[in-house]
């Protein structure tokens, strides 16, 4: 088998298997884990494939976990597990009787382990890695890791790129997700109408049975509507009458499936007055544009509706990256009274990251007075500052601050 992109989490998926008894692919549907993994089964790390997806196989692991795991002739891959949760305990028992690395390679469309009773099981035995849609780097064969590149203050230095919104409309416009790709205009949009549909009404009922499945769809589009803002839960739960208690739940099973991303608010304890509240993504352009009915016309011509596109589309991009980082960093938003920064990314040695994203052509020094302020604040800490913007090549801006064109992130 061939994939028709590279998936540049490959190698950090095959260390995991020599090292860890189970390893778990987490992602939305359609995002390729299944063709990643069954690959490696077939070819790096020779496993049983089996899929809770076809009904014989799901009805037996239903039947009787421990039986189903204990007849696995080897290591095995188990596609789609959250069909049979309770397959994870007894892979715990096994995975506890033979500590050989490698032993289970699961994937899953709905990220199980938030329940605290299996979470709790595996804890020392499991790894897990989040497979994204395709980054614009896999799509376009780009080398470069911006997260280590800015870590280690050395942007990439480009020259030529497409200017205005033309350098990012038509990418921001057709996601990552591989079969979206492949089609366009209408039938790009009719794919992701059956995409949401399917994927709310078949793995919700996996991770809950606690949910009004037919409010789904419009918390998912209302979440488009405030994609990179500040999410309120009470000024959702007052436009879909519902209380802020159940909106805050049912972000959170969105999440569990992928298709949403909050990123909490960065406090450095610089002061008290940071704000706290979480901002919130969707976790594909394609799927935020189809959701707001945005064709590219729409995204490049409507102001109010650009630079909210490409925010969401930027951060998610820098959380591809980070699956494929050598830093380990987090992923933040960061506001303190007038001060506004849109991601900082923080290593846990403190060294930080920040980075402004705007869609106008040109910059002013407007644009990166918080980037200059943080510096100041933190120091040797500081390890680098970016506006990114649609312009034609980067240029520094002062010491350890650069602008740099949206082609840095598939550089």
């Amino acid at each position: 088998m061939e994939t028709l992109h590279p998936r540049y989490l490959r190698p950090s998926l095959l260390e995991a298997l020599t090292d860890t008894r189970v390893v778990f692919v987490a992602g939305a549907r359609q995002v390729g884990k299944t063709t990643l993994t069954r690959e490696i089964a077939a070819g790096e790390h020779p496993m049983t494939i089996l899929s809770l997806d076809e009904a014989a196989t799901r009805d037996a692991a239903t039947r009787d976990p421990g039986g189903f795991i204990a007849e696995l002739p080897g290591p095995a891959l188990i596609d789609e597990v959250q069909h049979v949760p309770e397959l994870l305990l007894e892979i715990k028992r096994a995975v506890d009787r033979d500590t050989t690395p490698g032993r289970f390679l699961l994937t899953g469309s709905a990220n199980i382990l938030t329940s605290k009773r299996v979470k709790d099981a595996l804890t020392g035995r499991i790894e897990t890695l989040n497979l994204w849609p395709l980054s614009q780097s896999e799509i376009q064969g780009g080398q470069t890791n911006l997260v280590d590149a800015l870590f280690a203050r050395a942007p990439v230095q480009l020259d030529g790129c497409t200017v205005g919104r033309d350098a990012f409309v038509p990418v921001v416009a057709a996601g990552g997700y591989p079969e979206a790709l492949v089609r366009g205009g209408a039938r790009r949009e009719r794919w992701f109408e059956s995409y949401i549909d399917s994927t709310l009404d078949l793995d919700l009922r996996d991770i809950s049975d606690a949910i009004k499945i037919e409010e789904m769809p419009r918390l998912l589009r209302l979440l488009a509507t405030q994609a990179a803002n500040l999410l309120s839960y009470r000024n959702a739960a007052v436009r879909l009458r519902l209380s802020p208690e159940t909106v805050k739940a049912y972000v959170g099973l969105l999440e569990q499936l992928f298709l949403v991303r909050r990123l909490n608010a960065w406090r450095p304890g610089l002061g008290a007055r940071e704000a706290s509240t979480p901002k919130v993504y969707l976790t594909d352009s394609g799927l935020l544009a189809a959701l707001l009915g945005a064709d590219e016309t729409r995204i490049a011509r409507d102001d109010q509706l650009t630079g909210r596109v490409l925010e969401n589309f930027v951060a998610m991009e820098i959380l591809k990256h980070l699956g494929w980082s050598t830093n380990r960093a987090r992923l933040y938003h960061y506001q303190r009274d007038r001060e506004d920064v849109d991601l900082i990314l923080e290593r846990a040695d403190g060294q930080i990251v920040a980075i402004e994203i705007k869609a106008r052509t040109t910059i002013s020094s407007r644009d990166y007075k918080w980037l200059i302020k943080l510096r100041e604040r933190r120091g040797s800490q500081f390890s680098a500052g970016v506006v990114i913007h649609p312009r034609e090549q980067t240029i520094p801006l002062g010491d350890r601050l650069w602008a740099l064109p949206v082609a840095a992130l598939w550089a």
